[in-house]
This record gives C-alpha cells, structure tokens and sequence, in this order.
C-alpha cells in the first residue's frame, strides 16, 4: 500500500486502471504504470487525510467493492465540504453487469440517494454521514448502431425523476435494458 497524505492535485482518479489522468491522484488496486496509489478499495481507511479532495470519480469501480456503505464512507470523508464524487456503475437491467464475475451488485437510479439528506430515500438512520445533495442523476443506455431506439430512449427516461422511477418499476426497463447510472454527489 502506498499512502499519499498531501495530494499533489486535489483530484482523485478512483480506481483508474489504464485510465490514468495526468495532474490528478490515479488510485488503483493493481500497479499499473502511471497509477500514484496502490490500494485496495476494501482496506480501510483509503491513505488520505480527511477533505483531502474536491472532486472525487469512481469510473465502472463502485460495482467491484465488498461493503459500499463502507467505501462511501470513506469517500465522504476525504472529500472536501463541497466537493463533487463523480460516479457511473452498471445499472441493474444492463447484461455487463452479469459478465463481469468480479462485479458484486448493480444499482438503481435512486441507489445513492440513500447516501443523501433530504432526498425521498434518505436513511440516515442508516449511516454516520450523508452527502449534501444528489446533483445530477442519469440512466445511460448502450451506444450502438444496432440499438437505434437507445438514444431517444435515453432522452425520454431522463426528462425527469417520475420518468426515471416509472422506467425502472414498469416494462419498460426489461424491454429497453440500460446500460448505466450516472451520479453525482455533493457532499
């Protein structure tokens, strides 16, 4: 493991893989050349100072981890009052989720609400800390010249938060499978 107490940029790449991004902290569980932190998401606490971030993104990553409350946690607490975390996971109609083994659970639209305040799925109850506010939810669909009615799909389902909800609880989920979630949280 690899601790990183004073990051150099106050961005951090989350689980990064080949992704690496130049001036940001690129953390990852394999050492892959350009990854600054090696460390297992799972290990608690991840190697950082509390608020040592301002914008946090967890790319096709949230999907692989044991205890997400937990890791949720964490990326709460390094993220600086005010800071954005970035996530995209697979959503649990998209047939990527299921082929991955290493993945452990996929997510709804409403899956980090549950991490905010204020929101109609806040259980603070739950958990020691919670996210300001849910800034952006979106449900993403496959792109592919095979799958022409994903597009206006996509802009149909996230004219709005009814629309997103009634996609997930009708026919309409199983009949034009999704492919993602994409959040974003302000803490």
């Amino acid at each position: 493991m690899t601790t990183a107490t004073a990051p150099a940029s106050r961005k951090l790449n989350l689980g990064c893989g080949h992704d690496v991004k130049p001036g940001w902290v690129n953390l990852d569980i394999a050492p892959l050349d350009g990854v600054d932190v090696v460390h297992d998401l799972d290990d608690h606490p991840l190697p950082f100072d509390d608020e040592s971030f301002d914008y946090i993104e967890c790319i096709d990553i949230l999907e692989h981890v044991d205890d997400l409350p937990d890791v949720m946690r964490e990326l709460h607490r390094i993220l600086a009052p005010g800071g954005r975390l970035r996530i995209h996971v697979p959503h649990f109609t998209s047939s990527v989720w299921a082929t991955d083994p290493t993945h452990r659970r996929a997510f709804a639209i409403n899956t980090f609400e549950f991490f905010s305040k204020g929101s109609l799925h806040d259980r603070g109850y739950y958990f020691d800390f919670s996210f300001a506010s849910v800034a952006e939810r979106t449900i993403r669909f496959q792109r592919s010249p095979y799958l022409p009615w994903n597009r206006p799909m996509e802009w149909f389902v996230n004219r709005g938060r009814k629309l997103q909800g009634f996609y997930e609880a009708t026919f309409l989920a199983r009949m034009f499978p999704a492919h993602a979630v994409e959040v974003e949280l302000v803490r």
